[in-house]
């Protein structure tokens, strides 16, 4: 008796913190070996790079959720199961949708993927996670109490890499650029002078000054969020003194992206590294009394910033000199965010527009442009065209199946 041919596709994953890009071709090899030993039709590969388990917003695993929907293949082949996900809710939910377009999972690992493994497996790269996070922070809760940096790198600094006499590098040391602390040292002198933060980024970036993530300084990057210890003045790092643990992060379930979460002021760890100071304490003080003294007009001005309110047009306004964003710059009126807040050495357009008018003006042409009939035949068109070709691909896909 003849067996059955079955169309596979193959999936691999690499996580950037674990494994390298080499892990790719590894985990195809190995898949490619079991598919031809089973007799089984390689139709496809599916890949994504340097991308946590933890998270299903992977663009090789969406495409492959949607072929497999469309019937393209009929066995997901992976190395081991948690190369598809490591949360307990996605694999439940990645089995169920391919189950239900007919579609089965077979690994490396595991062989034959049913509802028991996907029980056991994804309770245990749920705690693998768990632990693996509780590991990594210990790890580096070490790292500072021996004034180490636990990653990520402060203007104003260099990071110093040395062979230790094992061979192994040595790795979180860290040594003052004397370039860029002139730079700091010049930040705190302007702002207890009176400089708004608005007016210091003009001043640097109008010297051709590189900032600490571009070739562009902006007035957030210099007076930050005192709370949480973010912006060139308040970096405590400057005067000698490494703080940690001020926030975790938290991934959204529902967008798999990170958001930072403070911690409170007693689960914060502090390490003396003098041999870093850049700020005189004198000098730091009076930055931190300027900062106290406008606590409550910052608090009023810019209640209606925080708040965040969106638009009709929100986030899709550019501005037509610097192309950067247009954004909110008062209660009720747009502005170019690269000459506010970066200063017109960046962009030279002052000019704001009420929202109201804006809006109107915008809807306006496009009711003008878009609704023209040639333009609305021509995307009905295009419409039907799109799914009529979709409509096609399904039934050549079906009536394949039912052959094979």
């Amino acid at each position: 008796m003849t067996k059955p041919l079955f169309r596979v596709a193959i999936y691999a994953r690499f996580s950037s913190d674990l494994q390298n890009a080499a892990s790719i071709d590894d985990q195809i090899r190995l898949c490619r070996t079991r598919a031809a030993r089973e007799d089984w039709e390689v139709v496809g590969t599916y890949e994504d790079h340097a991308t946590s388990g933890a998270s299903m917003m992977r663009p090789g695993i969406q495409r492959l959720q949607r072929d497999a929907s469309d019937r393209r293949f009929d066995i997901v082949l992976s190395e081991a199961l948690d190369r598809l996900s490591r949360n307990q809710a996605d694999i439940a939910h990645l089995y169920q949708n391919l189950a239900f377009a007919g579609v089965g999972i077979e690994t490396v690992s595991e062989g034959t993927v049913n509802e028991m493994h996907i029980g056991l497996k994804g309770t245990m790269n749920a705690l693998f996670l768990k632990d693996l996070a509780a590991k990594t922070h210990r790890g580096l809760s070490g790292r500072i109490q021996k004034g180490k940096s636990a990653g990520g790198k402060a203007y104003g600094y260099d990071i110093i890499r040395s062979l230790r006499d094992d061979g192994e590098l040595n790795r979180g040391d860290m040594a003052i650029n004397q370039g860029q602390a002139a730079v700091v040292l010049r930040i705190f002198e302007a702002y207890v002078d009176g400089m708004s933060s608005n007016k210091i980024a003009d001043m640097l970036n109008q010297e051709a000054i590189a900032g600490p993530r571009g070739p562009a300084w902006d007035k957030s990057t210099i007076h930050g969020n005192p709370k949480r210890g973010i912006g060139i003045l308040n970096n405590e790092l400057y005067i000698g003194r490494r703080v940690w643990n001020r926030q975790e992060f938290v991934k959204d379930p529902q967008t798999g992206k990170r958001q930072a979460r403070p911690n409170s002021q007693a689960d914060f760890k502090y390490a003396d590294v003098p041999d870093l100071r850049i700020v005189p304490q004198d000098l730091w003080e009076a930055a931190k009394a300027r900062q106290q003294s406008r606590k409550i007009e910052h608090t009023q001005t810019e209640a209606w910033e925080r708040r965040k309110p969106r638009f009709l047009f929100s986030g899709l306004i550019k501005c037509g000199c610097c192309g950067g964003g247009f954004s909110t710059v008062s209660m009720d009126r747009f502005g170019c965010s690269n000459s506010r807040n970066k200063g017109t050495s960046v962009c030279t357009n002052r000019t704001t527009m009420a929202r109201q008018d804006m809006e109107r003006q915008i809807l306006r042409a496009l009711e003008g442009n878009l609704m023209d009939p040639a333009l609305v035949k021509a995307f009905a068109d295009e419409y039907i065209a799109e799914r009529n070709r979709l409509a096609s691909t399904r039934q050549t896909t079906g009536r394949s199946s039912k052959r094979n």
